[in-house]
């Protein structure tokens, strides 16, 4: 039973801001700080390798002193709506309508809502009242492509059903305005708000980019690289200065072994659709491929233009290359990294 991915599309917040634009607010943040650490900050965020980045709220807002409850309060609302606009979108893009959906998953590591966003677009797009619902709330950057595993496991095992997942992040919500540790900065410097969604089918008259194998890799004993920590004040990031040679020294047994398993080396891919998780991790990651003769550009150019959206930005990667209409029979990998440590894998054909 074949799953095909059917569609992505995009959504953007309301309020965006370039990185010269942002400059002027973090002269007040960093008011009575050091010289030599303002200096720092900055060339942080100059040096990110992002043009611009969205956002539910207006600069000022961000740069707000309010509380986890009130910024939680606008991350709900905002998510709801990137999320009805997101799924429309992509539905409109596929010619289906909202009741044809047999599976609906929901991604989100940003901001906390009992019941999930999947519980509102049932109400909001008036979906199927036997819909099945997932909710994945705590799996970070990688959750993206966790989402089209998890609806590539539903739908092998189902033939002729159709599943969305739908990613919606806001990292800007998350912003810490009394912590100057470099892992608040950096998270600053490169994290930007968006959503997407994906459509998958396991019917055969469907067309798109079909889903060869698809598996999760796992780095014991790194549960401190990369997450959130709950904290009064809100989702407190969590970043390790090691998390890109980590990911150098676990690069081969990522790669190899996984391409192996259906006769493939790297020489066979033609896309590589890997999430921008930073300027280091980006700058590691395409020094690994060029070794293998490889490019990583429609990554570094959704960095460029958005900056890292968590779970979404891989989505954003895979409707560019989408959108460059690979020949038949050429082969993509989705690669993202998130919290746990692991590296999620999907294997595609196009």
């Amino acid at each position: 039973m074949s799953v095909k991915i059917v569609q992505v599309a995009k959504q953007l917040p309301k309020y965006s801001v370039t990185t010269a634009e942002i400059m002027p607010f973090l002269d007040v943040w960093l008011s009575g700080q050091e010289d030599r650490f303002i200096r720092k900050v900055k060339k942080i965020f100059t040096g990110a390798a992002v043009d611009k980045r969205y956002s539910i709220m207006d600069p000022i807002e961000v740069f707000t002193a309010t509380s986890f409850e009130e910024k939680n309060n606008i991350y709900a609302r905002e998510v709801i709506i990137l999320g009805e606009q997101v799924l429309t979108k992509a539905l409109d893009k596929a010619g289906w309508k909202g009741e044809e959906l047999d599976y609906i998953i929901t991604v989100s590591c940003t901001g906390i809502m009992i019941p999930s966003l999947d519980a509102y677009l049932i109400n909001k797009l008036h979906l199927r009242q036997d819909i099945i619902r997932l909710p994945v709330t705590e799996m970070g950057c990688a959750a993206g492509i966790s989402g089209i595993i998890y609806a590539q496991n539903f739908l092998k095992a189902n033939p002729n059903k159709k599943a969305a997942v739908i990613a919606v992040e806001s990292p800007s919500a998350t912003y810490q305005l009394d912590d100057y540790s470099m892992a608040n900065v950096v998270s600053a410097a490169i994290f930007g708000d968006g959503a997407a969604c994906v459509l998958l089918s396991s019917n055969e008259n469907e067309t798109g980019p079909t889903i060869l194998d698809q598996s999760m890799y796992h780095f014991y004993d790194n549960e401190h690289m990369m997450g959130f920590k709950l904290t009064n004040s809100g989702l407190q990031m969590v970043l390790d200065i090691e998390v890109p040679n980590t990911i150098a020294s676990h690069f081969p047994k990522i790669i190899h072994p996984f391409l192996a398993q259906n006769n493939l080396r790297i020489e066979d891919i033609d896309h590589l659709i890997f999430h921008p998780g930073g300027k280091k991790i980006v700058q590691t990651v395409e020094e690994l491929f060029a070794d293998l003769g490889k490019n990583i550009d429609a990554t570094k150019e959704v960095l460029r233009l958005y900056g890292n959206m968590s779970s979404a930005t891989v989505l954003y990667v895979l409707e560019q290359i989408m959108d460059e209409k690979p020949k038949k029979g050429e082969k993509g990998i989705m690669l993202s990294f998130g919290p746990g440590f692991s590296a999620q894998r999907v294997l595609l054909e196009f």
